[in-house]
């Protein structure tokens, strides 16, 4: 399945898809174990810290799924199948985090579980991956209120 996916990680904000508020629509996972004690986290490009799976949901892309499972195996190297939709999560981040790199954005995660952990995949070399806890990933995601909206929404076991 893997060997379909493309090796080069899409840039740019050209194909980005805009909310009615001008608010970039970016997708997500909350990519969990298959026994869900553990989500897998990537490491930022931009701030450092762990980060769950997600980016742009681009105008060629029929869904936000499609958006959020193809970031997942850009920034993560998973492959994973969606279980649930976990909403709509709207910008919780303070006012100094939203800048011309990080705009305002509306975002929509969805429960997913890891089916495989390719060893090869796009962000290979720009970010790390790690198996976390609950309590580990609360910890993570302190100044990230969207990201942990989303793993408290997420069917991972506390």
């Amino acid at each position: 399945m893997a060997n379909s996916r493309s090796m080069e990680s899409r840039v740019g904000r050209s194909k980005q898809r805009y909310g009615e508020s001008g608010e970039r629509l970016v997708a997500g996972v909350v990519p969990l174990s298959a026994d869900k004690t553990k989500v897998l986290v990537v490491q930022s490009t931009r701030r450092g810290g762990w980060v769950l799976p997600k980016g742009g949901w681009e105008t060629d892309e029929g869904s936000a799924q499609d958006a959020a499972c193809r970031e997942a195996w850009e920034e993560a190297g998973i492959v994973c199948r969606v279980h649930n939709d976990l909403g709509l999560i709207p910008e919780m981040r303070k006012p100094d985090q939203v800048t011309a790199q990080a705009p305002k954005a509306s975002y929509r995660f969805f429960d997913a579980v890891v089916d495989k952990e390719e060893t090869v995949w796009p962000e290979m070399d720009k970010r790390a991956r790690q198996w976390l806890s609950y309590a580990d990933a609360v910890k993570a995601f302190q100044d990230r209120p969207e990201l942990l909206e989303a793993l408290n929404r997420s069917s991972i076991v506390r």
